[in-house]
């Protein structure tokens, strides 16, 4: 390609709204155009990073067996209402209706459409497993589009499904897709994670997330100092403690704390460290048809994970109650415990179970127990609730766990029957059974993956493209285009790197050597040649992106040079 032909707007300024590096020079880079809020269009540079993005992505999935397919961007509603997500999805699902008034809705994703597909056409376990993935515009109706490509409304995924007899099967697959994820993120040069994670709207288990670290990324997770272990921080567990703090030697009694109702007023009054008190959080959780009062029961030195509240409970989430309605309710706001509670539901977190030595709230005004033994709780839930903090020990070896920021640019699931269930689409097992098929699904943000190698591969001059996203390897910049010599070699390098099957560029235009440097510098060509006044001395320059650095090399031997370093 040539400049003076190419499409290529460089711009000095940056978007208004543009926050991360990643919407700025993609934005001052000339590779998107904002069209409205959360919607992009791809320019030619943009195009070429997106494609190759999805080539790196068709290759392992090919040696993966798995089977591309290209599914109706737009959904009949009734699918969605078959498997009843269409009120769960919330607003980010946009409906339409068409002249017959018939309902659709924008796919989000695809998990309905592709049980379609199948239903009633793999129906012996002798056609499984099965892997058919997309790659495909989604829409989702963001209520806050922003970040550039990192949070759009409209965005390019990869989302995949895969079909079983059993759930070993499914483990197998659930495998090789983790494995060939990774395989893409390693090819792509990005420091990334895999991390387990909550299944979401989505639904299933076996949840996990692709991180790529970045200082940018708008989630959290906690990451372990020696082993491969993360979680993102609603999903996060840790080993026990094996630092305990001393006990307090008390009998069971009641005791009187006048207006003592947060645990640091309890632990001073007492003299008694927070993990020997047990914190009550009271939430509403909202459901389908209503809403109830849930006390969640942890220790003093511990804070809720309210996803994992949310889920422990089955409700679409959880919102704070007011004192007032605890009180109406016949509850004690700051003296609530887990003794003789009445007409609430109550859940335990797991480290609450046979502790002893405890202190909480007697449900008396003024008044908490002290000396609990918490074994005397019979036919009480425990699960995990809690919210890992830095420092905590790792639960699959000794390492501690740290928190880093991270940008989601893929998640896989185990769906098992979840969907096959509701959408009725069933096999002959080798007993002539009908079983529901067994599924996993597997997504990767394709556009989100543009933004990702830009966050992680920046300076302030703008991008820096690794080999195998980068728009152009290979940028050849005359300095002079009046100069014949320059003109000259340049268009004889142009052409023998075309022709050897480089990805090459070259900067032709009637622009100051200065310009077209800052172009350079700001789209992050992995390597330019540039052709300038040192020609005189029949010596060309090797500008390196990544390093920032400018090779002299003799003119005569550039193009075995650069061969070998490509």
């Amino acid at each position: 390609m040539r400049f003076s032909k190419a499409f290529i707007p460089t711009a000095k300024e940056a978007p208004t709204d543009a926050l991360l590096a990643s919407h700025i020079f993609l934005s001052r880079a000339g590779f998107i155009s904002q069209v409205a809020s959360g919607l992009y269009n791809y320019l030619p540079l943009g195009k070429r990073v997106l494609r190759k993005i999805e080539n790196i992505i068709n290759e392992e999935m090919q040696r993966c067996d798995a089977q591309e397919v290209e599914l109706s961007f737009v959904t009949p509603a009734e699918l969605w209402q078959e498997s009843g997500r269409i009120e769960k999805f919330g607003k980010e699902l946009l409906r339409f209706r068409d002249r017959k008034e018939n309902l659709f809705v924008l796919g989000p994703t695809h998990e309905e459409m592709m049980v379609n597909i199948v239903r009633n056409r793999l129906t012996s376990y002798k056609q499984l497993p099965m892997n058919l993935y997309q790659i495909k515009t989604k829409f989702r109706d963001e209520a806050r589009p922003r970040f550039g490509l990192m949070r759009a409304r409209e965005f390019v995924m990869k989302d995949g499904y895969s079909f079983h007899a059993d759930e070993e099967d499914l483990n197998r697959e659930f495998n090789s897709m983790q494995e060939a994820y990774k395989r893409i993120l390693e090819r792509l040069d990005l420091d990334f994670r895999i991390v387990e994670a909550d299944s979401g709207a989505i639904g299933g288990s076996g949840s996990k997330e692709l991180m790529v670290i970045a200082d940018s990324g708008e989630d959290t997770i906690a990451i372990c100092s020696k082993c491969e272990y993360g979680a993102n921080i609603e999903a996060a567990k840790r080993s026990k403690s094996t630092e305990i703090p001393e006990a307090p030697e008390a009998d069971f009694n009641k005791f009187k704390t006048p207006d003592i109702k947060s645990i640091e007023q309890l632990s001073s009054f007492f003299h008694v460290d927070a993990y020997y008190m047990v914190k009550t959080v009271a939430k509403r959780a909202i459901y389908e048809d209503g809403d109830e009062i849930v006390f969640f029961f942890l220790r003093g030195s511990d804070d809720l994970q309210e996803v994992k509240a949310t889920n422990a409970v089955n409700a679409l989430e959880l919102v704070d109650v007011s004192e007032d309605d605890l009180l109406e309710a016949g509850f004690i706001p700051g003296f609530m415990g887990p003794l003789d509670i009445l007409n609430v539901r109550c859940i335990f977190d797991n480290e609450l179970e046979n502790a002893d030595s405890m202190i909480c709230g007697a449900n008396e005004v003024d008044y908490h127990y002290v000396g609990v033994d918490m074994s005397v709780l019979k036919d009480v839930v425990f699960t995990d609730l809690v919210e890992v903090k830095e420092g905590d020990g790792c639960p699959y070896c000794d390492g501690v766990l740290s928190y880093t920021k991270g940008i989601e640019v893929g998640h896989i699931f185990k769906l098992g029957t979840t969907y096959s269930k509701a959408l009725k689409a069933e096999f002959l097992n080798e007993k002539g059974q009908s079983e529901p098929l067994v599924m996993g699904t597997y997504g990767m943000g394709v556009s989100r993956l543009i933004a990702a190698v830009i966050e992680q591969h920046h300076d302030d001059k703008g991008c820096i493209w690794t080999k195998e996203t980068a728009p152009y390897t290979l940028n050849i910049m005359v300095s002079n285009i009046k100069d014949e010599a320059q003109l000259s070699l340049g268009e004889e390098l142009y052409n023998k790197f075309k022709d050897s099957g480089v990805e090459v560029i070259i900067d032709d235009r009637k622009e100051r050597f200065g310009f077209k440097m800052k172009d350079a510098e700001l789209i992050g060509f992995p390597y330019t040649i540039i052709i300038g006044k040192e020609l005189l001395n029949s010596n060309v320059q090797l500008y390196i992106r990544k390093t920032d650095e400018k090779i002299m090399l003799e003119a005569k031997n550039i193009f075995e040079k650069v061969i070998d370093i490509l």
